[in-house]
């Protein structure tokens, strides 16, 4: 006779606040005894010094004359065409918000570690000391010629609007900024399957967005840019429902912000944030951390099988649970240990890797939806279900997948330098993301990275 399976023992809230303050206190102890997270290691043979005569002086004039000829070529005889700026002032850093340049190192490097590992490309933090948008913009026409792509970091909006579209209009490689497009881009890939489960019509379906920051602000974008009526989004901010007519929000201070407050909201519904969950069929918070940001009661006034995503960390806005007691079906978090998680890392390393391949010299809101629709497509293809919905880090095949459809959008929006097969895309991202992880690997068992110290040592210190 089977045992009876043992129900699983649902965690206390101290023990989740005590998991989620565990990363912090492990990171400065451990960021300390690495003395970072990146390096620049050598990609040529190196036999003996007779091999700097190529690679050095003499012989790399030759390759520097070819440039002079044909300044595209800096994309075949450098890496250049592997190269991404993780651009920061450190104005609006995670949680922490205005900490400055030498503070928002650590997430730079940590972006880099990400775009390297998942994504195969590297990746540079660029942290600049100045606030200034107009200089942020040219800093990154400066260093153009050194790199691929430019990846936008931790800028406070609206000024982080401004020069992303800035910056996309003036520099002739991929400009992209993560905390919106990334962020828009997973959003989208959950949503997708979310509406599968649950059975409705997205582009027919009513969405909430709690928080107009720079994460909710370019996924209404990137939704109605998909195809989702601008009139069917309802976006809320500190002050409660944006609508038409608002007179806090104008086109001189924030003209992102006040034309989408002029195309949602169709129905010119007023009031806090309660009413906004009322008969929504999915909110998408990313927000300020909870728990307790978003109640119980309000989940109890959406439309059946609600959907929730509660994206702050590392707190979300409410407890994955308290929501499906409440009546959600579908819930996701920013939180590797519950289950959907809603990770920025799932986009802007495959996203990346594909428009480099391509040596692109953009990246669009169309690029995200082909990335989100191939996140979502690779999920159901494996299987999934309502605590499923979305590929995890750990499951690397998606990335190739992912790359090749930014790549292919990108030949198909005449944004591309070459032109590859769909096929040799393929194998480029699969052979290159491979390389990164087996060198990783490689370095740790050669302990050429050293293995850290004990957790508890570390706690200690």
């Amino acid at each position: 006779m089977s045992r009876p399976k043992e129900e699983k023992r649902k965690p206390t809230v101290e023990e989740l606040l005590a998991k989620a303050k565990k990363p912090s206190q492990l990171a400065p102890p451990l960021h300390r005894f690495y003395g970072g997270k990146v390096q620049i290691m050598p990609k040529c043979a190196v036999a003996s010094p007779d091999d700097f005569a190529i690679w050095y002086t003499p012989g790399v004039a030759a390759a520097c004359k070819e440039i002079q000829a044909d300044k595209d070529k800096s994309f075949e005889l450098t890496n250049r065409w592997n190269y991404v700026a993780v651009v920061s002032d450190g104005t609006r850093v995670l949680g922490l918000g205005d900490i400055g340049p030498e503070a928002a190192m650590p997430v730079m490097e940590g972006k880099a570690l990400l775009f390297k590992y998942l994504g195969g490309v590297d990746a540079f933090p660029v942290c600049l000391k100045t606030k200034d948008p107009e200089e942020i913009i040219r800093a990154c026409e400066l260093i153009e010629p050194t790199f691929g792509g430019i990846n936008l970091e931790d800028i406070e909006k609206p000024k982080c609007f401004y020069v992303l579209e800035k910056a996309r209009e003036r520099l002739q490689i991929p400009v992209w900024h993560d905390d919106q497009q990334g962020t828009a881009t997973v959003i989208l890939a959950g949503l997708m399957n979310a509406f599968k489960i649950v059975g409705k019509k997205p582009k027919e379906s009513l969405i909430t967005l709690v928080g107009a920051g720079a994460a909710n602000l370019r996924t209404a974008y990137v939704l109605i840019r998909w195809g989702i009526k601008p009139g069917n989004i309802l976006l809320v901010d500190t002050k409660g429902i944006i609508y038409p007519g608002r007179k806090d929000i104008t086109k001189e201070e924030d003209p992102w912000k006040y034309e989408l407050a002029q195309k949602t909201n169709a129905e010119g519904r007023k009031g806090d944030i309660a009413e906004a969950f009322k008969d929504a069929d999915a909110v998408v918070a990313a927000s300020k951390p909870g728990p307790g940001t978003i109640k119980p009661e309000w989940v109890k006034t959406m439309a059946d099988d609600a959907i929730i995503f509660a994206c702050a960390n590392p707190i979300p806005e409410i407890w994955p649970w308290e929501a499906k007691e409440a009546g959600a079906r579908i819930v996701a978090t920013g939180r590797s240990d519950f289950p959907n998680q809603v990770n920025n890392s799932l986009g802007f390393p495959a996203i990346f890797r594909g428009v480099l391949d391509v040596k692109a010299k953009t990246v669009t809101d169309d690029m995200c939806i082909a990335a989100a629709q191939e996140l979502a497509k690779f999920a159901e293809e494996r299987g999934m279900h309502e605590e499923d919905i979305l590929p995890r880090m750990e499951e690397w095949e998606v990335f190739p997948r992912e790359a090749v459809a930014c790549a292919l959008k990108s030949i198909d929006q005449g944004v591309a330098r070459v032109k590859p097969s769909k096929q040799e895309l393929y194998e480029k991202a699969v052979a290159i993301i491979q390389n990164a992880r087996e060198s990783l690997k490689l370095l740790m068992k050669e302990g050429l990275i050293r293995k850290p110290p004990p957790e508890e040592k570390l706690l200690r210190q």
